[in-house]
């Protein structure tokens, strides 16, 4: 079974949902908690334990220029304007480059080949007997973050459960990471802001086919909208989080909530109940 956490907007709580379901299920079952936001991963913040590394590396293509005559197919090709083919030499723009291959398998001189380029690395721990966690992590200035989620999900399929954190927002980091998965947790917060960018995530997971349900976090008791949004759209409100110093207070030092209270860890409990009705899978 596979779940992904996600949200409209940044800073409404994914981790924290994320990683206290994570800390809850792991008690019982085998699980593997993948962090997706590879441009800043924050799980590792609280899971502890030694991690092995893998390299994510991606083709691109080299040209040999002497082999090549400048006809420009492979400019033609090329969707995202990585290459421009000029009179006396080729401009390859490489932070434009999908890494396709198609400009070496349509060349007619076979003038192009492929070379490897790093572009960040999967960490892999296991903070427990039963838990598993594989961090994606992207290089700086690397502009491409979906084959490094690829990766990590590739990583992690050994599991019988696997939870995905997503990267904010409703970009194709977030359609790579919720892509495939059998439920989504859309996590939001009771503000205009939240409510907007949660339809956005709502019409993603919808897109996708994926069934979803909502967390709503920092509650300040005036969820009205949310809840409104939420029935007219059939999505279950599964769990409500209130805006509580305490709470903040404890996941700040890096520590959970499901650690501490036996009432959180009863909560989280359900949550994941809830997830598998929403997936369809049988207790």
């Amino acid at each position: 079974m596979k779940i992904a956490v996600a949200s409209g907007k940044g800073g409404t709580g994914k981790t924290l949902v994320a990683a206290n379901l994570a800390e809850v299920v792991s008690r019982t079952l085998d699980t593997t908690l993948v962090d997706c936001d590879v441009e800043e991963p924050n799980l590792h913040l609280f899971f502890g334990g030694p991690a092995t590394s893998a390299e994510v590396c991606v083709p691109v293509p080299v040209f040999d220029l002497e082999v090549c005559d400048r006809c420009g197919k492979c400019a033609g090709f090329c969707r995202y304007g990585a290459i421009t083919v000029l009179q006396d030499r080729i401009l390859f723009f490489s932070d434009l480059c999908h890494s396709c291959g198609g400009c070496m398998l349509i060349c007619p001189k076979g003038a192009i080949r492929e070379e490897p380029v790093r572009i960040g690395q999967i960490n892999i721990s296991h903070p427990s007997s039963l838990l598993t966690l594989v961090s994606g992590i992207l290089d700086e200035g690397q502009p491409h973050a979906t084959p490094v989620i690829r990766s990590a999900k590739e990583h992690s399929m050994s599991s019988c459960l696997v939870i995905f954190d997503a990267a904010p927002g409703t970009a194709c980091p977030v359609v790579e990471t919720v892509e495939g998965c059998d439920a989504c947790i859309l996590v939001t917060e009771s503000t205009p802001f939240g409510l907007h960018d949660l339809r956005l995530a709502a019409e993603v997971a919808d897109c996708l086919g994926v069934p979803a349900g909502v967390v709503i976090n920092r509650s300040d008791g005036r969820d009205r909208k949310t809840t409104e949004f939420c029935t007219t759209h059939e999505l279950p409100v599964m769990m409500t989080i209130p805006f509580d110093r305490k709470i903040a207070s404890v996941q700040n030092r890096g520590e959970l909530i499901s650690r501490r209270s036996p009432e959180w860890q009863g909560r989280f409990s359900g949550l994941f109940e809830q997830c598998r009705d929403l997936a369809g899978v049988r207790r």
